[in-house]
């Protein structure tokens, strides 16, 4: 079976955190992906886009070009805005079928699930649950 690119790119994130030898650096490096974020217009910074449970504001919506999605977000907050990164280098400009058939497992491979204090987890997981539910639709 081969590799999904969504499954290729989370190999190559996993592979990308293992030069860093200590949480302060991948958390620095995490902001830096953050900081790259392409801009998300003022004007899409509504209710509608929205994603509830995260304790920061966060704003996502998605675009069809094609038979892929591609998901624009920000949020006000640097760690959030690098987990955002994180997401998108996976999850968007894939197809509906290739998000739903790519489990999260960088979140336990990155240690991430014991090392984002249980908020920052929380709104990870509401927006991985916007991502599923949107490609759920599709």
């Amino acid at each position: 079976m081969s590799t999904s690119g969504a499954e290729q790119a989370q190999q190559e994130l996993i592979e990308d955190f293992e030069i860093f030898d200590n949480w302060m650096d991948r958390y620095q490096y995490i902001i830096d992906m953050g900081n790259q974020l392409p801009d998300f217009p003022e004007e899409w910074k509504i209710e509608e886009f929205k994603i509830q449970g995260c304790q920061s504001n966060v704003w996502m919506r998605h675009e069809e070009e094609g038979d892929k999605l591609v998901f624009k977000a920000t949020s006000d907050a640097a760690i959030v805005s690098g987990l955002i990164a994180v997401l998108l280098r996976i999850y968007s400009e894939r197809t509906a079928a290739e998000i739903r058939a790519t489990e999260p497992h960088f979140m336990t491979d990155l240690g991430l699930d014991k090392h984002l204090s249980p908020t920052r987890s929380n709104g990870l997981h509401a927006m991985l649950e916007k991502i599923y539910a949107v490609a759920q639709q599709k």
